[in-house]
């Protein structure tokens, strides 16, 4: 009988006495379907997942590395401008006074208090900023990138206070897209800053244990907080968002 996805997973863990990656299980379940399939022995290949030949022969991505600690931090900055969009999106909409269902915001608020400032910025504040100051690199751009995550939260509970009153024009309307624009404009600069300045020069401040041990506590931190598929359930809750404000279809932002 053909083993199931599910069933490797679990005979993989047990047999290494530990809980992998979810990235090195996708990639060992990969090899090791693609060997049943070729009449390998399944016991064998989980006993020694990475010591054959035929390992490589079925999985030419098994030398791959796992998503290093800046890919991860770069695409969450991914789901950020994301939800700038809605921001912006929104704030169209008010200009005309066209009727959309403000919870929009307050969903795409929560998102960036949950998924960006409790947990993305909470792993830059407790593992990258720490490392550059130990090292006396970066230290200006390191303070002013705090004082904007503080900055940034306090602007995220007034939009979470606001959107709810902001169904008709006034002056909770005017204040929600004011403080929109406060965040637009402080975050788009700030993530750009650490993608091509602070993320690049992370190698040069850890060593190699520690920017491996770093990707495996992204990645528990993640699982702890959202679950097995954090990530993409998040990118998911901002497709949906985007869905509902008429500008998920990437195309329309194409110019004629």
């Amino acid at each position: 009988m053909a083993l199931s996805t599910s069933a490797l997973h679990q005979s993989y863990r047990v047999r290494a006495k530990m809980k992998p990656s979810r990235r090195r299980v996708i990639r060992v379940t990969t090899a090791l379907l693609a060997m049943q399939a070729g009449g390998a022995s399944i016991s064998s290949a989980i006993a020694q997942p990475n010591q054959s030949g035929a390992d490589k022969d079925a999985d030419p991505n098994a030398d791959m590395p796992d998503v290093t600690p800046p890919e991860d931090l770069m695409r969450e900055h991914g789901v950020l401008n994301r939800v700038l969009l809605i921001y912006e999106a929104a704030m169209r909409k008010f200009a005309v006074d066209e009727r959309f269902d403000a919870s929009v915001i307050t969903q795409a608020a929560e998102i960036v208090r949950d998924f960006i400032e409790d947990y993305h910025e909470r792993n830059e504040e407790q593992q990258i900023f720490p490392r550059f100051r130990k090292a006396g690199q970066l230290l200006n751009l390191i303070d002013v990138l705090d004082q904007q995550h503080q900055a940034g939260r306090r602007l995220t509970e007034t939009i979470l206070n606001l959107a709810p009153q902001s169904g008709a024009p006034g002056d909770s309307r005017q204040r929600l897209i004011d403080t929109m624009r406060l965040f637009i404009a402080m975050y788009r600069p700030h993530e750009a800053r650490e993608d091509t300045v602070l993320f690049p020069k992370l190698r040069a401040v850890v060593s190699a244990h520690e920017f491996e041990a770093m990707a495996e506590d992204f990645e528990d931190d993640e699982h702890r907080k959202f679950g097995e598929d954090g990530f993409e359930m998040m990118v998911e809750r901002v497709a949906g968002l985007e869905r509902a404000l008429g500008i998920y279809d990437l195309a329309k932002f194409t110019p004629r």
